[in-house]
């Protein structure tokens, strides 16, 4: 008689075939074959997916990257690339992305400054927009749809094709994607005139976890709220907008004039918290503050930029500037009269003196560096004694290496509710600042002094900012603010991050998580909470 066969040999094939299927779903090379067998279309697969065998995949995934912190040998790579051609695509990724338990990093522009786009611990699948950049304008409802993959300099760029009348309000840089920008809140020079890019969204194409395709009126409310001030690929993948696009004249006026400790700088930036903030909506100026090297040899000192976009003549923005602000002495020959999309051009900061409209097509434009950047935002004007601190911990960093850049509110932002988007950082504050450092070797020492002057910036600068919280700007991510670890996640944990970013708001947001996506497929480091038995009994649910 056969001995009863015992436990582990009959749970031995079991055992085997569970681990076997665990292998093959992890794997890069499983997901290539589900996207294969998903997917439909006439172009070759290797032009769409980029696998362990591709050649490639590193230039594919590098050729976005801004921020060279994230562009070393050491930095997490992505098992697949996928750059889609349509929604299918799109579709087939997540499905393949879940069936394989990877996760999914979202990219535009590649401009994220903490490379939570396209960086993961875990094993992962970028899906890069890049090749979804279409646009159509419609001159006539002065409306646009623009798909996420493509730059705010295409977009700028169809609708100055269209008219001469029309423009939108949204970043300065053109390199940067749409889908990133517009989703995180996006401002600009048409900020006091016009509020932020989020500010003008008014539908969506919008693919959940689910892989349904949705607009604002399926989506929901909450969800299109959402969307517009705390997307980045928190919620699912946002394909395209249709935006507000908005009035300007067919000539605006620009100003790039910069003074030195030396021309009364000190003085001048005092002054411009009381001025630009409540001068006519019509101007924004801007400050651009770096350290520079000084005319006495071996010395260093600080040149202000005041750089300015108005909608309107040059006659009439030196009256409101001889009216407002006779101290910076502005005369006619600062200001240059020209079309909104020169003004783009100008105003980027990237492109040669004189550059042809065409050069906003130019994806690869803007400068790759290393780079750490923060935010904060004010409310109350800085004293002439804490903007002469604030000069002593720039003189701490190599020239032109350290730099801040302060918008003015007022206007527009002033009058919109902080709970209208996600966005929160509205009336309270007279203006934003952005603090940021740059160098160019490679080593690790190096990187580590500049990154420290960074943060050193951002703690003296913690009596002059809002407080309770301390806020920042999601687009401009920062991980010094708190990062969420996977299995520990909880809506207390996050928080110390959330209410920096987006103050009551997180509480909606988290609410929308749990709603559209409960088990947290799409995520990065900061990240809306999913859960929501765990957020409705912290809300009070």
């Amino acid at each position: 008689m056969a001995p009863e066969p015992s436990l582990a040999s009959l749970l031995l094939p079991f055992i085997l075939s569970l681990i076997s299927a665990i292998s093959v779903q992890s794997s890069p090379e499983g997901f290539v074959h589900c996207f294969s067998l998903h997917s439909k279309n006439d172009t070759p697969l290797s032009h769409i997916v980029y696998g362990p065998e591709n050649p490639s995949l590193a230039s594919v995934f590098n050729f976005l990257i801004q921020e060279l912190r994230f562009a070393t040998p050491t930095t997490p790579r992505p098992q697949v690339i996928v750059t889609p051609l349509d929604e299918p695509h799109i579709q087939s990724a997540i499905y393949c992305a879940k069936k394989h338990g990877l996760e999914i990093r979202i990219r535009s522009g590649g401009h994220d400054f903490e490379g939570a786009s396209y960086i993961s611990k875990d094993p992962f699948v970028i899906l890069d927009l890049f090749k979804l950049n279409s646009i159509t304008v419609d001159v006539e409802d002065a409306t646009a749809w623009v798909q996420s993959g493509a730059t705010l300099g295409e977009l700028y760029y169809a609708i100055s094709k269209k008219s001469r009348t029309l423009a939108f309000p949204a970043g300065y840089w053109s390199t940067v994607g749409v889908g990133g920008h517009l989703s995180g809140g996006g401002y600009g020079a048409l900020l006091r005139k016009y509020g932020l890019a989020g500010d003008n969204v008014i539908d969506a194409k919008f693919i959940n976890v689910d892989g349904k395709i949705l607009d604002r009126k399926s989506m929901g409310e909450d969800l299109f709220w959402a969307l517009k001030g705390a997307g980045g690929g928190n919620f699912g993948v946002i394909v395209a907008f249709k935006i507000k696009l908005v009035a300007v004249p067919e000539k605006v006026t620009v100003f790039k004039v910069s003074r030195t400790l030396e021309q009364n700088a000190t003085k001048l930036v005092h002054k411009w918290q009381y001025v630009a903030p409540s001068i006519h909506e019509d101007l924004t100026m801007a400050l651009r503050i770096n350290n520079v090297k000084s005319s006495q040899a071996g010395k260093q000192t600080i040149s202000v930029g005041f750089e300015s976009l108005f909608l309107g003549g040059a006659d009439r923005l030196l009256s409101l500037m001889q009216e407002k602000f006779p101290e910076l002495g502005l005369v006619r020959k600062d200001c240059s009269e020209m079309s909104w999309i020169q003004s783009v051009v100008v105003l980027a900061d990237i492109f040669p003196a004189g550059a042809p409209p065409e050069v906003l097509l130019n994806r690869t434009a803007a400068p790759k560096q290393y780079t750490k950047q923060k935010a904060d935002y004010v409310e109350k004007p800085i004293s002439v004694k804490g903007i002469e601190g604030l000069w002593k911990v720039f003189f701490q960093i190599d020239p032109e290496s350290g730099g801040m850049n302060w918008t003015p509110y007022g206007g527009r932002m002033a009058e919109t509710s902080e709970s209208e988007t996600p966005y929160p950082h509205r009336a309270r504050n007279i203006f934003m600042i952005y603090e940021a450092v740059n160098w160019n070797e490679k080593d690790g020492a190096v990187s580590r002094r500049h990154i420290d002057w960074v943060r050193k910036l951002y703690k003296y600068m913690t009596p002059f900012v809002a407080k309770n919280p301390r806020s920042s700007y999601f687009n401009y991510r920062d991980y010094d603010l708190g990062i969420n670890s996977r299995g520990k996640t909880s809506y207390e944990e996050a928080s110390v991050w959330g209410v920096k970013y987006f103050r009551d708001n997180f509480k909606r947001l988290a609410e929308v998580k749990a709603m559209i996506d409960p088990h947290e497929f799409f995520r990065s480091e900061q990240t809306i909470p999913p859960h929501f038995g765990e957020c409705s009994k912290l809300l009070g649910k």
